[in-house]
């Protein structure tokens, strides 16, 4: 299945916040769609939060509303527990398409190729 937006692999900390709090966490993929957060405790699919962070190297602190796409908890059958969250403002996700980009050229930063069919 091919990804509606590339991404990037990079560690970026983040600050999760749900109704029941904030969470500081690890982004280590980004791309204009969402992210993937990689943790031990998910949180359950659907759950809205706020995603808060900055680019490497950057100052502006950015937020975007999101939703858990999905989630793969810890387990024996698991290489990467974590869960992807889902921007939710067309808008924002170009914006952010165009500020990544932006942001890859600067640092060199090459997306991840797509995985042959």
């Amino acid at each position: 299945m091919k990804r509606r937006f590339p991404r990037l692999t990079l560690r970026v900390d983040i600050v999760i916040e749900t109704l029941d709090g904030r969470e500081d966490a690890v982004a280590t993929t980004l791309g204009a769609g969402g992210l993937f957060v990689a943790t031990d405790r998910p949180l359950p699919t659907d759950t809205p939060v706020v995603v808060r962070f900055r680019l490497p190297g950057e100052d502006e602190l950015l937020a975007f509303d999101a939703h858990v796409a999905w989630s793969a908890p810890a387990g024996p059958d698991v290489a990467s527990p974590g869960m992807g969250l889902e921007f939710e403002d067309a808008d924002a996700r170009s914006r952010h398409a165009a500020r990544l980009e932006s942001w890859a050229q600067r640092h060199d930063a090459k997306p991840e190729e797509e995985p042959a069919a």
